[in-house]
């Protein structure tokens, strides 16, 4: 631990931080059109960290009426790729320059351990624009085998003016999974923040200046999703929208896009994974620390979070017990203490709906192990002890809904059939994890699990070169990976007569 990296030091740069709050269209900071702000709080202590610009239909036509005029221009759209990667790399450096201060807006604005928010969120931001950007001028186009007098050429083009919602778990990572590929195939980009954590969206975009990205190719009009958000959505010169946020919401946006212009839409929405632990997993002791882990990082607010554990009951007692102990390491405290692995949930409605669930699981009949309780209320935060309940049931509330919070539901199986019949049993798709040291039962069972990742004798693996995305209702499309630029760009069939 470095000097500079103290709780004195993060206090002291949180004392002294300029905050900016209003939307960025054109290349310029400007208030709501409107005027209309709304209160950012904080969920460390419950303080006000500024008034944010409240964006409606109007800043939505204004942002993406100059979105398109940009894009028609060429200024972005139809330089070489290579220059698009000069300057993207620039503006990675910029994040990197300025990792400590968007750090402490993230955290600051959503609640996260700061040491995450450095070398997790700002760090992996910045490696996902790069990747991103190295990949452009990779990416070659084809030519169909045609007849000795045709040439036909396939062809990628940018859709054009692309809106993005994203979502507040993960405010600055999730926007780069989505500007790294938008921008560097050439769009433009009107960047909706979540209202629960909009501050690092909002200085990036002065950074996307300073790094040579035009005025107008990137925009950020933050507000409510039932104001601007539904705004973009229906807006009919949005050519694609790309989302990461609740399934409900998701679901909304489709409809959306049919009222208004058909307009391309990919979504990435809830998970409710299953973590499978097989009594002969190689290592017990890190299949529960990969399990405490899966459901206490990011106090539990991650779409991919392993909230489902399904133990095989010769070893269900015991595991479970293991995972109570390893979860003991897990404590939740000020996130700007760089000691600190558990931080704040989001808000005041997000830990209200947390100890909802928590008092769903008691009334259920589950078995409380673990937690349970508010802590640290006379901080004026919102911190919920991590919670592990035992012998729960498939069918209870707590194993069927997304809770995006730090409750393990622990459910008994019998045999490789039914714990896949159980993880499948369930409206999502989005991840899952085999423990087991039998090379062919752990495959057979990845195999069979309808989602999008499956980890094996590990938690939430990989990295930029493999795509993230789900199966049923956690969404369509692909962010990450070469398989991301397909939501970016529209294919073009080009034959020519020789």
């Amino acid at each position: 631990m470095t000097e500079q990296r103290t709780l004195a030091y993060w206090q002291q740069m949180a004392a002294t931080i300029s905050i900016e709050g209003r939307a960025f269209i054109a290349g310029d900071y400007r208030h709501a059109c409107s005027a209309e702000t709304f209160d950012c709080i904080s969920p460390i202590d419950g303080r006000v960290l500024a008034k944010v610009a409240s964006c409606d239909s109007a800043d939505a036509d204004l942002a993406v009426s100059n979105a398109r005029a940009t894009f028609d221009s060429g200024i972005w759209s139809r330089i070489p790729p290579a220059k698009r990667k000069t300057v993207l790399f620039r503006f990675a450096d910029l994040l990197m320059q300025n990792q400590h201060e968007l750090a402490l807006l993230e955290s600051l604005d959503m609640g996260k351990p700061i040491s995450d928010s450095v070398d997790i969120d700002i760090a992996g931001a910045a490696n996902s624009i790069r990747w991103t950007a190295e990949a452009i001028d990779k990416i070659y186009d084809e030519l169909a085998q045609t007849a000795e007098d045709q040439i036909g050429m396939v062809t990628r083009e940018a859709v054009g003016v692309v809106a993005a919602i994203v979502p507040w778990n993960f405010p600055l990572l999730m926007a780069s999974w989505k500007l790294g590929p938008a921008l560097a195939t050439g769009n433009s980009v009107v960047l909706k923040p979540s209202e629960k954590s909009p501050l690092t969206a909002i200085r990036v975009a002065q950074l996307a200046i300073e790094a040579g990205i035009p005025g107008g190719v990137l925009n950020v009009v933050p507000g409510y999703g039932h104001t601007i958000g539904k705004a973009l959505a229906l807006h009919m010169d949005v050519d694609t929208l790309v989302f990461t946020g609740s399934t409900r919401t998701a679901k909304q946006l489709m409809i959306y896009a049919g009222e208004s212009n058909m307009k391309r839409v990919w979504l990435e929405a809830g998970g409710k994974s299953p973590n499978i632990v097989f009594a002969d997993a190689p290592d017990l002791r890190a299949a529960a620390s990969a399990a405490a882990s899966a459901i206490c990082f990011n106090q539990g607010e991650v779409c991919t979070a392993g909230s489902r554990l399904l133990v095989e009951e010769s070893i269900r007692e015991e595991f479970v017990q293991m995972v109570a102990e390893e979860m003991a390491h897990w404590k939740p405290g000020n996130p700007l203490d760089p000691e600190t692995n558990v931080g704040a949930v989001v808000d005041q409605t997000q830990l209200d709906t947390v100890l909802g669930f928590i008092a769903a699981g008691k009334e259920g009949g589950a078995d409380l192990k673990v937690g349970g309780e508010q802590l640290h209320k006379e901080s004026g935060g919102y911190y919920v002890a991590p919670t592990i309940f035992n012998g729960v049931t498939n069918q209870m509330r707590i194993a069927r809904e997304e809770i995006f919070g730090p409750v393990l539901s622990c459910i008994g199986f019998d045999s490789a059939e039914q714990a896949i019949e159980i993880a499948n049993d369930t409206d999502y798709g989005l991840a899952a994890a085999v423990w087991s040291s039998n090379l062919s039962k752990a495959h057979r069972t990845a195999k069979a699990l309808r989602a999008g990742s499956v980890w094996i004798n590990q938690y939430d693996g990989g990295d930029m070169t493999a795509p993230f995305g789900g199966f049923k209702q956690s969404g369509n499309g692909r962010d990450k990976s070469l398989h991301a630029f397909d939501k970016y760009t529209e294919l073009k069939a080009t034959w020519i007569a020789i």
